[in-house]
């Protein structure tokens, strides 16, 4: 069980004041209530965001006649002027935090986001166990081993994290822009890592096609159609490149080089070289010398 009371004395000393380099926040106050029933009809000047980890009840806006059912994996945002009140026959388990944005000190759009969700806000969001704000709120809690407590160096940032993430988490859900990635981009960034990493040792279409579990036309087609060159004339053009460097910056040996980048011979190499580069290896290292 987390010890509660260390958790909230630890963020209410460490973490009411949270600079940031877009955005910045002010902290009046982190609490825990393990058994919170009814509260007086109220409002706050500034924001209170609430997450239900056990227990049932509701919260209700009632200027607006809004009534929002709580259960375990809720969050909820009492935005600043709206009147509310939190409801519970049988008791919640709460985590909360009072903040407002310090916006002499934030970026004009930071301040904004956090203005729009002063009057937009999506006040209550359920199911929410699995989002990010809950494993960064966990993290804020101490565990019960004395060894194992969190570093009050880190509590500061974990929780300036947290809060910027309630701009999201709260903002009224909008489609979002997709980043759409195609899957030759990722295999050609793995078959290229594999190269470089093994260049030292023979390598052939069919090891890489194995390592990606392709076929080798499959990955045949990806070079060709992703980076436009064959798969055999990537591997020489790395070994050329790799050679060329360590002529450049190390005196090894042109034999040692021409094995160490998986040539196996002085005349493979040099002839490899001289068709990449234009140039033979030693009149290279020569002329970089």
């Amino acid at each position: 069980m987390k010890r509660w009371k260390e958790a909230t004395d630890l963020l209410n000393q460490h973490a009411l004041t949270l600079p940031g380099a877009e955005l910045s926040f002010r902290v009046h106050y982190w609490g825990i209530d393990l058994q919170h029933f009814n509260n007086p009809i109220h409002k706050h000047s500034f924001f209170e965001v609430c997450y239900v980890r056990e227990g049932s009840g509701d919260y209700e806006e009632p200027d607006t006649g809004m009534i929002y059912p709580l259960r375990k994996g809720t969050f909820f945002c009492s935005r600043p002027g709206v009147v509310h009140q939190i409801r519970s026959s049988s008791g919640l388990d709460l985590l909360h935090v009072a903040f407002e944005v310090n916006e002499a000190h934030s970026a004009p759009d930071a301040v904004e986001r956090f203005r729009e969700l002063a009057s937009h806000a999506e006040v209550c969001v359920s199911d929410a166990a699995e989002h990010q704000a809950v494993a960064l709120w966990t993290a804020l809690l101490l565990p019960d081993r004395e060894s194992n407590q969190l570093s009050a160096s880190y509590t500061r940032p974990i929780a300036h994290v947290l809060l910027s993430a309630f701009a999201d988490l709260f903002s009224p859900r909008a489609p979002k822009a997709q980043v759409h990635v195609r899957p030759a981009d990722y295999l050609i960034r793995r078959a290229k890592l594999f190269i470089r990493d093994n260049l030292d040792r023979p390598i052939t279409l069919e090891q890489v096609a194995g390592y990606l579990h392709l076929s080798k036309r499959h990955v045949s087609r990806i070079f060709s159609e992703g980076i436009h060159e064959s798969f055999n004339h990537f591997v020489r053009k790395e070994r050329v490149q790799s050679a060329a460097h360590m002529l450049k910056h190390t005196s090894v040996p042109i034999k040692t080089i021409a094995e160490e980048t998986g040539f196996g011979t002085v005349h493979s190499f040099t002839r490899a070289f001289s068709q990449e580069l234009g140039i033979s290896p030693a009149r290279y290292r020569n002329r970089m010398s």
